[in-house]
């Protein structure tokens, strides 16, 4: 009975959000919407622009190249460097601390498969403070992207393109899982090397998550530095 009531509402949500919006709302898209093409409930965006949007924090703003990053870095860097002891950069690095050690064990990228992204956040967390990445780099990250925004007349403002731009930047950090093995004969020589290389996607809503974490941890920072 309860799955036949979940079957009705999700034909009667279908139904409304077909009526809703039959067209992207990215300008200058004529593309149906994700929804008119019953592929969810996505009034908004075709699935050209979804796929955008997942990858990118934004429907139609890519994500920065390292280019229009690298002025904007080595300024934060300089800032950074020359405040170092006022408390506001230390209550941050100190957050990310905590993010850090509250994560718990550390998992190999591999074995990520089936968490939720809540968890693949925390692992994330985990591989950087097993890599032994400085608290100040992540906090550097959420200042650099933060500083190209409000320099870059053509940004998308909404919060969530900012929180997934630093997330791509800290997951680069530490995100994959690299091994080898040497396989050797019976008189000790190396007979090949096998390597396993695995990397998380960088899209989705576990970048929102570590997105999340960062501006939390570094709130109200960036005006001073702005």
């Amino acid at each position: 009975m309860a799955a036949k009531k979940r079957g009705a509402d999700v034909q009667r949500r279908l139904r409304f959000t077909h009526a809703a919006r039959a067209i992207c709302a990215v300008m200058g898209c004529t593309n149906p919407t994700r929804a008119a093409l019953s592929e969810g409930f996505d009034q908004r965006l075709c699935r050209r622009h979804h796929e955008h949007y997942q990858r990118h924090g934004s429907p139609f703003r890519g994500s920065y190249t390292a280019a229009e990053l690298k002025p904007h870095r080595q300024a934060v860097r300089q800032w950074l460097k020359a405040n170092s002891g006022s408390l506001e950069v230390k209550q941050a690095a100190a957050r990310v601390r905590i993010l850090y050690h509250s994560a718990g064990p550390a998992e190999p990228a591999y074995r990520l498969k089936g968490l939720s992204p809540r968890e693949r956040a925390r692992k994330a967390w985990a591989r950087l403070r097993e890599a032994s990445v400085p608290p100040e780099k992540v906090v550097a990250a959420w200042l650099t992207v933060q500083r190209t925004i409000s320099n870059d007349p053509e940004a998308d403002t909404k919060p969530e393109f900012a929180r997934v731009q630093a997330a791509k930047l800290i997951h680069r950090l530490a995100s994959g899982t690299r091994k080898t093995w040497e396989q050797r004969d019976a008189n000790d020589r190396l007979v090949r090397i096998d390597r396993l290389e695995v990397y998380p996607r960088s899209r989705g809503r576990v970048l929102r998550e570590i997105g999340k974490d960062v501006e939390a941890a570094c709130e109200g920072l960036e005006q001073s530095l702005l």
